[in-house]
């Protein structure tokens, strides 16, 4: 049975907002690790030290609700969300975002939308239509177009801090169609908590191992402590209770607009201008995305 229409509606509100806090995550990131001429947390602290943060608030927020422990048949779902969004895209963005700038990174982010709505349609037997289709990728190739107009000198070259984001794509994607699957008989904060606290064991370990030894600046911890809490905390039940409701195939597609938001919140995070250029591919993204989710999704029965 297709999802009623005010839990469409619902879904992509939240799936929206999740997007938004996702937005400052790439920005925040390159804050806290700095650029190559003036390092500050290294990549991984960044990854693991985010995810104890997380993982710490996440056991006093199951202990509070009194969470039932998962069953069994959920544990290897939640390693893969554990493996895509606790692990693999944290690791990968941390470590290439002190190589590349927010706006050339943004050329990768363009297409998460379409990786999600790939593995969503898979894992949860959706029939997206071809129209729906047909936005998607107009959609993904309106960020790639304008990134390729932003990314100056060195264009789309697929250097190794390239190919890490595009492996920290694939993890987001994983880790956001699981996700979205388990939401569907587990509440959707539970999920990502209970990733973060099974991942636990070994990211403190590996966090305090690579505890900074060097002075690291102030706005490097504020960073530091947005990806912690919002990035891979608050962020995920905004995003998976929207996924759960509104369909992981229809509200991957609001991911269309982080690259524009990411650069939106730039320009006072990272000193880069917004111009018309960007305004108008942004406006042209969100509306293929109204277009997009109006489009049909069946379910394969």
């Amino acid at each position: 049975m297709k999802p009623q229409a005010q839990d469409i509606r619902k879904g992509l509100w939240l799936g929206a907002l999740g997007v938004a806090i996702f937005a400052l995550t790439l920005p925040m990131t390159r804050l806290a690790v700095g650029t190559p001429d003036a390092p500050q947390m290294s990549g991984i602290f960044l990854a693991v030290g985010r995810a104890v943060i997380a993982a710490v608030l996440s056991a006093g927020f199951l202990l509070a609700t009194r969470a039932p422990w998962p069953p069994r048949a959920d544990w290897l779902p939640l390693g893969l969300v554990a493996l895509g969004v606790v692990f693999g895209f944290p690791l990968c963005t941390s470590i290439a975002m002190r190589h590349v700038e927010a706006v050339h990174a943004s050329v990768i982010v363009g297409v998460l939308p379409l990786a999600t709505a790939a593995v969503g349609a898979w894992l949860h037997r959706q029939r997206p239509s071809i129209g729906f289709w047909i936005c998607a990728g107009l959609g993904t190739a309106l960020v790639v177009a304008f990134a390729v107009l932003r990314s100056g000198h060195g264009g789309l070259t697929l250097a190794p801090a390239d190919a890490l984001l595009l492996l920290a794509m694939a993890c987001a994607a994983v880790g956001y169609g699981v996700g979205a699957q388990l939401s569907q008989r587990m509440r959707p904060d539970y999920v990502i908590c209970w990733a973060l606290v099974f991942s636990l064991p070994f990211n403190l370990p590996l966090a305090l191992m690579e505890w900074p030894q060097a002075a690291i600046k102030n706005e490097a911890w504020a960073a530091f402590a947005y990806v912690a809490v919002f990035s891979m905390w608050l962020g995920f039940f905004a995003w998976y209770r929207g996924l759960a409701l509104g369909g992981t195939v229809r509200v991957s597609q609001l991911q269309l607009m982080q690259p524009f938001l990411s650069m939106l919140f730039a320009v006072p995070l990272l000193g880069e201008s917004l111009d018309a250029v960007t305004a108008g591919f942004g406006l042209a993204v969100i509306a293929v995305v109204f277009i997009g989710r109006k489009m049909p999704v069946s379910t394969a029965r």
